[in-house]
């Protein structure tokens, strides 16, 4: 019996996944909480990939599969969901690999963002980058940010996204959402248009080229509350990264404005439940302060770890504090949490000196008050 798309998406709707891959030679791939599984047992033909490609994809995004090898598009299934959609081809057949993107939008305590982070976003002007691997639910948190601004204020919002994923409505504010390749050809032209749109707020899908991170700084430069994707992981390694983009005549100034502009790095990434179902955000918070922007412009973001960990009184934290917290609480296994921390030996000996620490998760939270605390971070944000 031939695999159909629509049985396969309503697989990975129901068994809660967040990817589908489908590749010849093998059976059907979802990505459900995390871990692969099968969604059949007989391999896929190259005939059967293509068929299914066909299904979804505007002859547009065939003929750019045929001309470079590759396309990204999102499509709406049913009332159900929407999914960002890459097919490409490998080894001379086509491959598709589809992202879940529920239509429900979630709140900041669902996705367990630190609430302190409404008073960050909300700002006449400056720089919000939210990074982290790709998957590790950026444009979620943005999705997020975004609806609680237009639920709050009288703002003009435009995204700009590669594809469009969450589909956001008028409320209090007025949206604009262009797709590039399909609204407008590229992020930098997007972003030098939108100055000239009246808006509040612009929202850059990915800074993926130095054109685009020059534009959204110059955006934010000129009185607008810019929010930005990186695929980094950490406050500093964000930094380093957009600096590093630069040549080398002109890094000093894009110290500058950087230190100028810059509001927040949020820098996340999701991990496994030890319950084995679903998944739940890490989440790392740099609030720019006056001496985090002095060591931007003196080229010390290697102090910048420092300030972060003594900056509690104004949001901040690491990530390797959250990933202990939540496996203290036993939300999430030992395994899990050092096998993400961005310094395992520190993230470990602060686990022992807790008396925490052990593979295997056996040294952790048990009992009543463990459950608990794995119920209660289950259920809500676990960073107040």
């Amino acid at each position: 019996m031939a695999y159909e798309m629509v049985s396969l998406l309503r697989m990975l709707i129901d068994r809660d996944g967040s990817d589908l891959h489908l590749a010849q030679g093998n059976p059907p791939v979802g990505r459900v909480h995390g871990r692969l599984q099968f969604f059949g047992e007989n391999p896929l033909t190259a005939e059967d990939t293509e068929r299914l490609m066909k299904s979804i994809a505007s002859v547009d995004n065939q003929q750019e599969l045929q001309e470079v090898g590759g396309s990204d598009f999102g499509f709406a299934f049913e009332d159900v969901a929407r999914f960002r959609v890459s097919i490409f081809k490998q080894r001379g057949y086509v491959g598709l690999v589809l992202r879940l993107i529920p239509n429900k939008i979630m709140t900041f305590e669902e996705i367990g963002l630190p609430k302190n982070l409404k008073q960050v976003i909300n700002q006449p002007r400056g720089l919000i980058l939210v990074t982290g691997p790709t998957g590790s639910g950026k444009s979620t948190s943005l999705a997020t940010m975004i609806d609680w601004i237009n639920d709050e204020f009288d703002h003009h919002i435009i995204t700009i996204e590669d594809p469009i994923e969450y589909y956001h409505y008028h409320k209090k504010s007025i949206i604009t959402q262009r797709e590039v390749g399909v609204d407008v050809p590229t992020f930098p032209e997007a972003i030098r248009r939108a100055l000239r749109q009246d808006p509040d707020i612009i929202l850059v899908g990915e800074m993926r080229d130095l054109e685009t991170i020059e534009a959204a700084i110059t955006a934010a430069e000129t009185g607008h509350l810019v929010f930005g994707t990186l695929h980094t992981t950490g406050a500093v390694r964000t930094i380093d990264r957009i600096i590093d983009a630069f040549p080398t005549n002109q890094q000093e100034q894009i110290r500058t404005q950087l230190a100028g502009n810059l509001k927040a790095v949020i820098s996340q990434t999701l991990v496994p439940k030890k319950s084995g179902f679903g998944r739940v955000a890490a989440f790392e918070v740099m609030i720019t302060t006056p001496a985090i922007q002095n060591l931007i412009r003196e080229n010390k973001s290697y102090r910048i770890t420092s300030s972060i960990q003594t900056g509690h009184k104004y949001g901040m934290n690491l990530l390797d504090e959250h990933l202990l917290a939540l496996y203290r609480k036993g939300v999430i296994k030992y395994e899990e949490a050092v096998g993400r921390a961005q310094q395992a030996d520190e993230f470990e000996a602060n686990a022992r000196a807790l008396g925490v620490g052990g593979p295997g998760g056996e040294n952790g939270p048990a009992g009543a008050a463990g459950a608990a605390g794995a119920k209660s971070g289950e259920s809500k944000g676990l960073m107040d």
